[in-house]
């Protein structure tokens, strides 16, 4: 048998055979979308972005995630440089629909709130790894806290209030794990509240405010609630088996908006009803599983955090974004992890996957 045969055979493919299957539900959706306007560019491009992410994923396995851990320049250089170019947004990104969102590199586009994602999970992961025996001490939340709310001011003003609302999880999710006291986790809790309660006041946009208040009063069906309303008629037509793809008629008709991102389930919804629904859940919840099962093996810290940190971050995009689509949150703007399409999105959730790759292979 070949060396990098037997290498393969240590990967945990209890993560990799579900993400086939929920990006081949996702890919099955674009496709639609893509007869709806006869431009099939989304889904060739979803096609090379996944082809490219299960090569990066590989690449990642045979990095040894102990740099990381044992490297802190490397990982504030990393982080730095993630928040630069946040920051860079407002200045050098080009103007889209409104928003100054994202790179424009040729013909692809960079979003850094992906890598940020990443960079802070494996930031927070070797803070607390480091301090486990200190937890007890609130200075170090809050300084944990100082790291996570620089890259989340920049996000909010991007403005991505769902992006914002991942990255504070993600934060809440480590914590939560890390060994710090019950009542300061509490603490935090109500500050959040507070936070959120003063935001509203103060911060959030007309716009954003109009997507919370369409969501508690959705009788506005023309305007602010238009969006919703068209996600529960996509959902509710496909019934038990779906109406089969190219048969969605939300999608095909143009009334599902942002079918392809933010609204991406309810196309599946539409088209493979019932069944798919299951199938896209169950999937996630094994893909969910095998990741929290790194976490409870790892023998240290640093792989047990990073692991928790990510399934944090499938879980929320993933209940939120579901949340969105039938009705039960407002419209807050987040994709579907491996399914709603985009290169960053997917290549940044690819090379997590290729980090939990190989704290599978050197626990």
């Amino acid at each position: 048998m070949p060396a990098w045969a037997g290498y393969f055979k240590k990967f945990d493919w209890g993560i990799i055979i579900p993400v086939i299957i929920i990006g081949a539900l996702g890919l099955g959706a674009l496709y639609s979308t893509g007869l709806a306007k006869s431009d099939f560019s989304n889904f060739h491009k979803q096609l090379v972005f996944f082809a490219v992410g299960f090569l990066v994923m590989a690449m990642m396995s045979f990095f040894d995630y102990r740099v990381l851990r044992n490297n802190s320049y490397l990982i504030l250089i990393l982080y730095f440089i993630c928040v630069g170019a946040l920051a860079g947004l407002h200045f050098f990104a080009p103007m889209i629909r409104g928003t100054r969102g994202w790179y424009k590199i040729g013909f692809l586009t960079l979003d850094p709130i992906e890598p940020t994602k990443l960079i802070l999970m494996v930031l927070l992961a070797k803070y607390f790894s480091m301090r486990h025996v200190e937890l007890y001490k609130f200075r170090h939340i809050i300084i944990s806290a100082i790291y996570v709310v620089i890259p989340a001011f920049f996000i909010f003003i991007k403005p991505d209030l769902g992006g914002t609302m991942v990255v504070l999880l993600i934060w809440l999710g480590i914590l939560a794990v890390s060994g710090i006291k019950m009542k300061h986790f509490l603490i935090l809790l109500i500050c959040f509240v507070l936070v959120a309660g003063l935001s509203w006041q103060f911060v959030l946009k007309d716009y954003q405010k109009g997507r919370v208040i369409a969501f508690i009063f959705p009788y506005d069906v023309l305007g602010g609630s238009w969006s919703q309303q068209q996600t529960r008629i996509s959902v509710g037509s496909g019934q038990l088996f779906g109406k089969g793809i190219g048969n969605d008629s939300q999608v095909q008709y143009g009334f599902l908006p942002e079918p392809h991102t933010d609204f991406i389930f309810s196309v599946i919804a539409e088209e493979w009803g019932l069944l798919g629904i299951g199938v896209l859940f169950i999937s996630y919840g094994f893909l969910v599983w095998r990741v929290l099962r790194i976490a409870v093996q790892s023998q240290k810290n640093f792989p047990r955090l990073f692991a928790v940190g990510f399934a944090v971050m499938l879980i929320a995009q993933f209940a939120i974004n579901i949340g969105m689509n039938l009705s039960l949150l407002p419209v807050v703007g987040i994709y579907l992890p491996l399914v709603s399409y985009g290169g960053s999105g997917l290549i940044g959730t690819f090379i997590g996957l290729g980090i939990l790759q190989s704290i599978n292979m050197r626990k």
